[in-house]
């Protein structure tokens, strides 16, 4: 099984910044760094396979099954199902991207659960709202597809869906709630649940921690800015709807929240978005969204992927709220 610290980037520091090494060139496309993949496992505490999403868009799934020939012994009851969207901006990063292929296979141990990463496509080539596209699809799975999926069938309770995401991952699986509380009929499937840990927000005039997020190690700035020029529609501004849901959607936001399941909404005291984060939980509060928030982890941002001991965290926070033992008073 990998693990976060393993699989981990270097330790947070501005000069190696992934984002920061992002070119844009001249005619508006892009030239990405170097980030390793690792393949699906078939051996280990966690196996791994990818499945085909839309092979026209050149998306996939990577499922995560705790391996039921591994101690400790499998749980008598089946496993919830955590649909899983990764960060990286909107703009970098995939499914096999080694530290969020370690995460998850921590994550899918942790819980326990099956876990589902969905290798959505990515901006500038293709910009928002495409990944939003994209996890829509994801959970259209869970209703169509899901169910005749071997290790679903065999280990899985569809009765018991989340759908997770983390950074543009968090932003995108609380669009992908809104678009699936509509009205629509997932069954077998049954969204219990979002889990937005660090959600990836924006808006033109800064908050305080954006303000002196300068040389912040994982998201500086000047990246911060960048991956949502590359991310949002043309033209548009950070105050858009799929950045600043809360001052774009005011008008609408008491239809587009209703019926939206309960929340976990997760961030750490050291990642320049925490202002946003909190926002987000006032402002789903105040639309009658029931919201477990604990949005005081110390840390930077996505530092799961490379401190145990906040991904050991994290877990535990996904695993209570999961088994419905999370309450809604911490922020």
């Amino acid at each position: 099984m990998g693990d976060v610290t393993a699989a981990a980037p270097p330790s947070p520091d501005k000069s190696t910044n992934l984002f920061m090494q992002i070119v844009v060139h001249p005619d508006g496309t892009i030239t990405r760094p170097f980030v390793p993949d690792a393949p699906p496992s078939a051996t280990g505490p966690v196996l791994s396979r990818d499945v085909p999403l839309d092979a026209s868009l050149a998306t996939s799934l990577r499922l995560y099954l705790p391996n039921p020939a591994s101690p400790p012994p499998p749980p008598t009851s089946k496993l919830p199902v955590i649909l899983y969207f990764h960060g990286g901006g909107f703009v970098l990063f995939s499914t096999g991207s080694v530290f969020y292929h370690a995460s998850c296979e921590a994550m899918a141990a942790a819980v326990p659960a099956i876990v589902v990463s969905l290798d959505y496509r990515l901006a500038p080539e293709h910009r928002l709202p495409a990944a939003y596209d994209d996890a829509a699809s994801a959970v259209l799975w869970l209703r169509d597809a899901a169910a005749g999926d071997p290790w679903i069938a065999a280990h899985g309770d569809l009765s018991r869906c989340f759908v997770m995401g983390s950074s543009s991952g968090g932003n995108m699986a609380l669009n992908a709630g809104v678009r699936a509380c509509r009205g629509l009929d997932l069954g077998p499937a049954a969204v219990r649940g979002l889990v937005l840990h660090q959600p990836y927000l924006g808006g033109v005039a800064r908050t305080p921690s954006e303000e002196k997020s300068g040389d912040d190690a994982v998201l500086p700035l000047e990246a911060n800015d960048k991956l949502w020029s590359l991310a949002l529609p043309a033209g548009a501004d950070r105050d858009h709807e799929f950045s600043n849901p809360a001052k774009s959607m005011a008008a609408a936001a008491a239809a587009a929240l209703t019926g939206l399941p309960r929340c976990l909404v997760t961030g750490s005291d050291g990642d320049p978005l925490i202002d946003r984060q909190r926002e987000l939980v006032a402002w789903l509060r105040g639309h009658g969204v029931e919201v477990v928030a604990k949005t005081d982890f110390a840390g930077s941002h996505a530092a799961e992927l490379f401190v145990k001991e906040t991904a050991d965290e994290l877990f535990a926070a996904v695993r209570a709220f999961v088994s419905g033992a999370g309450d809604v008073v911490h922020s």
